[in-house]
């Protein structure tokens, strides 16, 4: 190519009118034609700068594997693309720009006494509230790319493997020894606040790395390691633990028993109890039953004795009636023969003295004088029958 400059104009250049100019070859002339070299020097250029534009990503195609995500920019309208499906993805260059992101899970280790890589540092050392210290010797964060927030990993954190190298390694070892030096040696050792300080350090980690995009999706915190003095009051401790606990069920297998004794003393009791219940309630249907019979037989009774009585009170009635008749019917045979003695008066007294005196017998005794003679006629009165008196005037006596 041929500069614009005067400075760069080749010599003989332009050829004088009516020559062929000089030449630096044999003949006088150029050894080459410079217009045929424009065209292979152009190709040239362009395939280098397509290849400097591939090899640095801005050739307008990336290829997104299964275990990326790529987000595209558009420079002119400021607009975002997130891009999860795997294949060739093709943009305009320096217009658009894509950016690829590892969306795998990661490991972040933390062991050993320096660091190696961005996501393998040194161990962990904790000092707890009571002044004493305890490491971890291999502490593992699984995390992974939240593909939804690639976005804000880009603007937070830059490209590429940037978000790896950052976040998990300003937060996790401040964020671990906040939560575990929150608890002494002994209480560490206890599995209860162990599992609380894992916990309580999962959620902070999670919390924090998640404004950045990046999810904490666990923490592998292995048991804390102490100072051989620690470990000796641990171990010990520790054995009194299981000594409390071995006689802590021993005193739940004897309170097993006591309850498993007092369930089948309560059964064999409840048993009884229904058997009583049983026979008292048998009884009592018994005396139920009693009593409606001994009901049924009183009302049976009282009918029979109310009916006895009624026919008892009738026939005293009939019978009343007829000796109230009967007695009607003498009365007025008296009245009748009261009513005869009346009419005919001193004959039917004389009748009657008559028919009393025909079953006197007369005796004829000697006569002797009655001091207290006793007149005839008192003998009709019904009296008794004085002794027999001799007879005036006739030499004896009647009896």
């Amino acid at each position: 190519m041929v500069a614009a400059g005067n400075d760069s104009v080749p010599e003989g250049w332009p050829p004088p009118p009516g020559g062929k100019g000089r030449s630096r070859g044999r003949g006088g002339g150029l050894p080459f034609d410079p217009k045929k070299l424009l065209w292979p020097i152009l190709f040239l250029v362009l395939v280098l700068i397509a290849g400097v534009a591939f090899v640095t990503g801005e050739g307008g195609i990336i290829d997104v594997a299964d275990t990326e995500v790529a987000i595209l920019i558009n420079y002119f309208t400021g607009g975002e693309e997130l891009i999860t499906t795997p294949g060739l993805v093709i943009f305009i260059p320096w217009l658009q720009q894509a950016y690829l992101f590892d969306k795998s899970p990661n490991e972040f280790v933390m062991e050993g006494s320096k660091d190696l890589s961005f996501n393998h540092v040194r161990e962990l050392t904790v000092r707890a509230k009571d002044g004493s210290s305890f490491r971890f010797d291999t502490l593992t964060i699984q995390y992974q790319l939240i593909p939804s927030r690639t976005a804000v990993v880009l603007n937070d954190s830059g490209d590429a493997d940037a978000f790896k190298r950052n976040w998990i390694r300003a937060s996790a070892r401040s964020i671990l020894r906040d939560e575990f030096g929150k608890y002494s040696s002994e209480e560490i050792a206890d599995p209860t606040s162990y599992e609380l300080a894992v916990a309580a350090a999962t959620d902070r980690l999670d919390t924090v790395l998640e404004v950045h995009g990046v999810d904490v999706t666990q923490v592998i915190i292995p048991r804390p390691k102490f100072d051989q003095v620690v470990e000796h009051a641990i171990e010990k401790r520790k054995n009194a633990n299981q000594e409390v606990q071995r006689l802590g069920i021993e005193l739940e297998k004897l309170t097993n028993v006591r309850e498993r004794t007092l369930a089948h003393v309560e059964r064999d009791k409840a048993e009884e109890y229904e058997l009583v219940l049983g026979s008292l309630e048998a009884e009592r249907i018994t005396a139920e039953k009693e009593k409606i019979r001994t009901v049924k037989s009183a009302d049976a009774q009282k009918i029979e004795d109310s009916n006895r009585g009624a026919a008892t009170e009738q026939a005293n009635l009939q019978h009343a009636r007829a000796l109230e008749e009967k007695a009607r019917k003498d009365a007025e045979g008296l009245s009748a023969r009261v009513a005869a003695l009346e009419q005919r008066g001193e004959i039917l007294v004389r009748e009657k003295l008559a028919e009393k005196y025909a079953g006197i017998r007369f005796n004829i005794v000697p006569y002797r004088r009655d001091p207290s003679p006793i007149r005839i006629e008192h003998l009709g009165s019904g009296g008794p029958i004085p002794p027999a008196q001799p007879v005036r005037g006739t030499g004896g006596s009647i009896r």
